[in-house]
């Protein structure tokens, strides 16, 4: 009887095991279920957010049926629903300066050997109506010393049927001015940003308040101009009217406030796109700014790019893979200061002079494979001797290979050596290690 009742027991506890593993085996099967139908999910909120621009374009460059694009809709079905994102980017890193800061200028970049937290950004974006889009970017990061910053990068909104292949856009945002200023940190193809754009546009890039309108020239060929018109004070106006740019002039920052169109910040530029054969795009774009800046009262700032983006990828392509770009800009920058009384020293006045600087950059990307790419950038910058001896303006040389890997389409990782020779300063050595996630619906980057 006692065997009998044991065998029972050894029976019992058996089912029961059996059944609590089939009941974990379950939820980890309806966990793995739920995680994929996720990434579906978020993949096909990505694709269906490629076709509205790309029917956006259509509408513009005219190419929508007749009769397709309703006149009169007023009901709210398009304001119905917003997109809602998050990207996250983590550094990691030592180099051979011990003042980083001193070497990595960017406000995205990494600032500090260690960890840090360079960008968080928060993304809202939807239709509003069938007349305007709206996109708003908010960016949260870690400070040197650890303190959290909060920043409204952008907020704007964007027509979407305006007569003629004409669109405008207004609020804030980053001024499209070459090719990677107007790119947030998660889309540059390098942990930092150029020497170039930082010389002339400062640490945070070329954006303000304003509105662009754009015209899609009706060419067989992709070809658009637009013009910016922007407030050319704040921080984010480096070359302009910033009490940064003492940092430039070496003189007393000097009050001008907006009393002509002379005192807005004019951003023209041209860009167009061909298709070389089957496999291989190029596309050129020229590209200015003017304004005044706050060396004198009647001080002013130019600034001129040309900028250069080629892609060859195989025709037997799997996923986007092989494939071969080359990117590269060339900027110089003719800063007029007035005669300034010296930050340093009021006693001493400075001549009026013409500050130039120069740079450029060029990045060579291969896509060895599926998630896999290397890539190598070389870049300098330089200027003329001016009465201020600014290091902001001292010659440079950059070298910088790296290789990253995207486990998905939602992640990111990234290995960055930096090979640094900063003229009068010597050479030095960063090794860096970036890694970035996508939470939600991310708004999608131009080609």
């Amino acid at each position: 009887m006692r065997t009998l009742l044991a065998a029972v027991t050894v029976a019992l506890a058996s089912a029961t095991g059996a059944a609590a593993q089939a009941r974990d085996s379950a939820a980890q099967a309806d966990s793995i279920r739920l995680a994929r139908e996720r990434q579906v999910i978020d993949s096909l909120a990505m694709v269906i957010r490629s076709l509205e621009g790309r029917v956006d374009s259509l509408v513009r460059a005219g190419g929508a049926p007749a009769g397709r694009v309703p006149q009169a809709q007023t009901a709210r079905t398009a304001g119905a629903y917003m997109n809602v994102g998050f990207d996250g980017l983590a550094d990691a890193g030592w180099s051979t300066e011990p003042d980083v800061g001193s070497l990595q200028r960017g406000d995205h970049d990494p600032l500090v050997s260690g960890f840090t937290i360079p960008n968080m950004e928060l993304t809202l974006d939807g239709a509003v109506d069938p007349y305007f889009r709206g996109f708003v970017d908010i960016v949260y990061k870690l400070e040197p010393n650890g303190e959290t910053g909060v920043e409204l990068e952008e907020a704007y909104f964007l027509t979407t049927s305006l007569f003629g292949s004409l669109q405008l856009r207004g609020g804030q945002f980053f001024t499209e001015f070459g090719r990677q200023n107007q790119q947030h940190p998660h889309a540059w193809a390098l942990v930092d940003q150029p020497l170039v754009l930082n010389r002339m546009f400062g640490p945070e890039g070329l954006r303000s308040q304003g509105a662009r309108l754009s015209w899609l020239l009706p060419t067989s060929w992709y070809t658009e101009a637009m013009v910016s018109v922007l407030n050319s004070a704040g921080g984010t106006t480096f070359s302009f009217r910033s009490d940064e740019s003492a940092e430039i002039h070496g003189g007393e920052p000097v009050t001008r406030p907006v009393r002509r169109p002379q005192d807005l910040l004019v951003v023209p530029r041209l860009a167009t796109s061909v298709d070389l054969t089957a496999t291989q795009t190029l596309l050129v774009g020229v590209s200015a700014a003017f304004g005044p800046n706050n060396s004198g009262p009647d001080a002013r700032t130019q600034i001129y790019g040309v900028d250069l983006y080629w892609k060859w990828k195989s025709a037997r392509a799997s996923a986007g893979f092989p494939f071969l770009s080359l990117q590269g800009e060339a900027l110089v920058r003719r800063y007029d200061a007035a005669a300034r009384v010296s930050a340093a020293d009021t006693a001493v006045t400075l001549p009026e002079e013409r500050l130039t600087d120069r740079g450029m950059y060029a990045q060579l990307l291969w896509g060895v494979k599926p998630r896999v790419v290397a890539g190598l950038r070389g870049e300098f910058v330089g200027g003329n001797t001016g009465a201020f001896a600014s290091d902001l303006r001292a010659d440079r040389f950059r070298l910088s290979p790296n290789l990253t890997w995207y486990p998905s389409e939602f992640s990111k990782v990234r290995l960055q050596y930096n090979y640094d020779d900063r003229k009068g300063l010597g050479i030095d050595h960063s090794l860096w290690f970036q890694f970035e996630f996508t939470l939600g619906a991310h708004a999608a980057h131009k080609f």
